[in-house]
């Protein structure tokens, strides 16, 4: 191996080493626990009564994605996950094309989740805020969570771990009360396959296709637990507990919200919950309001299952994204810039780049449909990028059988095939349920990574190739 070879990472800008186990799996899930307190009239809406049993299916389904995730992530330990997976497995192309889709669901999270933090300041204490107020605020919230992703890693999981508990000991709690309530009944499960989708519309009468839609939809939710490879190079402990994180991640969720999800259902039939099928805000507060006349109950829950639950998710997928940026950056697919750290060793443009976007997004946000089209946009993302990845798994342990694999992955080459259909089922159905004008927000985003790839190959790759750090040592592709 040549000394300049070895040069590309020993010249590269580095992170920290220093975080926990504990912070990756609070970072990972506070990642995952999406936003139960202000999505779940989304979730209703699509899946109906039936929508425990969507969550409960979608945790069997994505943790095969999970185990081979595992797999690669003890192989491969770098941060850049799916642009590291897949530009070896496969090639630089869809190395880029995977990272770029999943940064599409990242990226997003911050001003859509900020909004949704507003809006329930708005909900909670009647402030009608302006959209100037809003934006002033939003900004400011932004403004924090750059700062906060500039400073020491260690406080970002050390805040990620505290909301992150508390949020799961609120919904946890409503779940309870909503069971043993004495307003919770099995009748309001039927029609049980209730869904908007597949021309159900406000009656609901989407049928079985309709609920299938509406379950492929909550990949959404599970997705996050991809973040811990971003981490895998800032952790302080082996490099196989990396599964702990992984697979711990979307057991928790998955427990939390089947149960939660089964527990709202029995609040009230699907027409009332949803109000017609449209999508609403906040259900679980509305019945802790209107059925208990509990205030101060459905502020708490407001601040565990909105304020915590979203703030864990910016919190988790902007140090993600982040990361893969600085990848990008480090390893020639985004100028070297872009891998440039601070005195904390946290890259420092791409935080400045996920702020501006925010910033951005905020202002052009389409207040009338940006949940819809944030929501379904983020699930065919993610979608596409387990498919890729999956499928470099494959063609990974094909060609290189003799690379070390710290995690052994149960069922072998069977067992990858296996995650890669489901991957690209989940896809397909994803892309079934896209309105029509979160295509065209997903079309554009898709141009401007190709014109990104186009203006790298003409005018960078040439002098300056691509590079990763395999098994085999460094190699440039």
């Amino acid at each position: 191996m040549s000394e300049n070879k070895v040069s590309h990472l020993d010249n590269s800008n580095k992170l920290k080493k220093s975080l926990r186990l504990l912070y990756v799996y609070a970072l990972a899930t506070g990642a995952i626990l999406t936003f139960v307190g202000y999505w779940d009239g989304i979730f209703i809406t699509g899946a109906g009564p039936a929508t425990f049993l969507s969550f409960a299916l979608m945790t069997l389904l994505v943790l095969p994605v999970g185990f081979v995730y595992c797999e690669l992530t003890a192989m491969l330990p770098s941060t850049g996950a799916e642009l590291v997976y897949n530009t070896i497995g496969l090639n630089k192309y869809l190395g880029f094309a995977s990272s770029w889709a999943i940064m599409a669901a990242w990226i997003a999270v911050p001003p859509a989740a900020v909004m949704g933090i507003l809006e329930w300041i708005n909900y909670a204490f009647k402030l009608e805020m302006t959209f100037e107020n809003t934006v002033i605020v939003a900004a400011v919230v932004l403004v924090l969570y750059t700062l906060l992703s500039l400073s020491d890693i260690n406080l970002s999981g050390q805040i990620q771990t505290f909301m992150l508990f508390a949020a799961l000991i609120g919904v946890t709690l409503t779940g309870i009360i909503f069971l043993f309530s004495g307003h919770w009944s099995i009748s309001n499960f039927t029609p049980f396959f209730t869904s908007a989708h597949n021309g159900g519309g406000s009656e609901g009468t989407g049928g079985v296709l309709g609920w299938i839609i509406g379950t492929a939809l909550i990949v959404t939710p599970f997705f996050g637990f991809e973040t811990v490879p971003q981490l895998v190079e800032e952790g302080n402990f082996p490099i196989k507990d990396t599964s702990k994180a992984i697979l711990g991640s979307i057991l928790t969720c998955g427990a939390l919200y089947t149960f939660f999800f089964f527990a709202l259902a029995g609040m009230g039939d699907w027409t009332s919950l949803t109000e017609g099928g449209t999508n609403p805000p906040f259900v679980a507060i509305k019945v802790i309001e209107n059925v208990f006349g509990w205030p101060r109950y459905a502020l708490f829950f407001g601040v565990t299952a909105v304020l915590f639950t979203i703030g864990t998710c910016i919190l988790g997928f902007w140090i993600s994204t982040v990361r893969l940026m600085y990848a990008m950056g480090r390893q020639g697919f985004l100028p070297k810039i872009f891998s440039k750290v601070n005195k904390h060793n946290q890259p420092i443009l791409p935080n400045i780049f996920v702020l501006v976007l925010s910033l951005s997004a905020i202002l052009v946000m389409n207040a009338g449909t940006y949940l819809e089209d944030f929501f379904t946009i983020m699930a065919l993302s993610v979608a596409i990028g387990y498919t890729i990845t999956m499928y470099s798994s494959i063609q990974l342990a094909k060609n290189h059988q003799e690379w070390t694999r710290p995690y052994k992955l149960r069922g072998g080459q069977a067992f990858r095939w296996f995650a890669f259909f489901i991957a690209l089922a989940i896809a397909v159905l994803c892309a079934l349920g896209l309105p029509g004008g979160a295509w065209i927000s997903w079309g554009y985003y898709m141009v401007i990574g190709a014109i990104i790839v186009i203006f790298m190959r003409l005018f960078v790759w040439k002098e300056h190739p691509i590079w990763m750090n395999t098994p085999d040592g460094e190699k440039e592709y």
